[in-house]
């Protein structure tokens, strides 16, 4: 599938695409969002994205497996985040600590 004809690779196409789940999300429909997430992780995999930009949709899927009740899912994505952030930034990175607390 393409967003207006544009490539998976292309930046407005994925903004696009976060826009989306984000606002699946903000209206409750939560198993879209998700799905929409997945496919756009999927997608900066795919062509090699940087990993701080998978860390951060890493971060909505834990936020919509926490919202959907699935705190194992959640708990185990949180937890690879804290592990990616940590090893990109160090151990003392406002990122870091930020991932920390979640």
């Amino acid at each position: 599938k393409t967003y207006l004809g544009r490539p998976e690779t292309d930046q407005i196409r994925r903004m696009a695409m976060n826009l989306l789940g984000n606002g699946l999300y903000a209206a409750n429909r939560d198993e879209e969002a998700l799905s929409v997430f997945e496919a756009n992780l999927a997608t900066l995999r795919r062509f090699g994205a940087p990993e701080a930009h998978l860390l951060d949709m890493k971060g909505n899927l834990a936020s919509t497996h926490h919202k959907l009740g699935r705190h194992k899912e959640s708990l185990s994505t949180t937890r690879e985040i804290y592990a990616g952030v940590k090893s990109l930034y160090g151990d003392r990175h406002f990122r870091t600590l930020q991932a920390a607390f979640k």
